[in-house]
């Protein structure tokens, strides 16, 4: 028991050492103009920002992207920050992407990621899942799942990068 154990300890704390600090890898996305965009260049001119991988059909990624469109304005007044939302929909339903973003007025920066590359890259198992990044594209914090008010602890930590 203790060999299988110790392979899958070293898997899973190499995991949290690489969500704890690593930068994006260079995975290839696409914004909704259909205009490739590298992962690894993501950024907020040396800000903190938020990346938030969502789907359409995802009940609670939909209510956290809405409830943080509400303050975005806000937080971007208060601390500079941005956030960056990452649609993880599969390619043929790419197309109902854009008709969300616009008819929820959300201002942020949409990127597709139809294939899950860079999904899979960052160990990203369900959705939501946001990373909160510094202003030296560290991550700093990540966290999967969505519960009502739980938005509260990106700006805490945004705060906190910015102090």
């Amino acid at each position: 028991m203790k060999q299988l154990l110790r392979p899958l300890a070293a898997a899973f704390m190499m995991a949290v050492a690489f969500a704890a600090s690593a930068q994006f890898p260079s995975v290839q996305l696409k914004n909704l103009d259909g205009k490739p965009v590298d992962a690894s260049t993501l950024s907020n001119d040396g800000k903190p920002f938020v990346v938030s991988f969502f789907a359409t059909w995802c009940k609670p990624c939909l209510r956290e992207l809405k409830a943080i469109a509400e303050v975005y304005p806000d937080w971007q007044d208060e601390t500079g920050m941005k956030l960056i939302a990452i649609s993880v929909d599969e390619a043929q339903n790419a197309s109902k992407v854009r008709p969300l973003v616009d008819a929820q007025g959300w201002e942020y920066e949409v990127l597709l990621d139809s294939n899950s590359d860079l999904m899979r890259s960052m160990g990203v198992q369900m959705v939501p899942h946001v990373f909160i990044i510094d202003g030296k594209g560290n991550i700093v914090d990540n966290r999967s799942g969505y519960t009502d008010g739980s938005e509260t602890h990106i700006i805490e930590k945004i705060r906190e990068l910015t102090e």
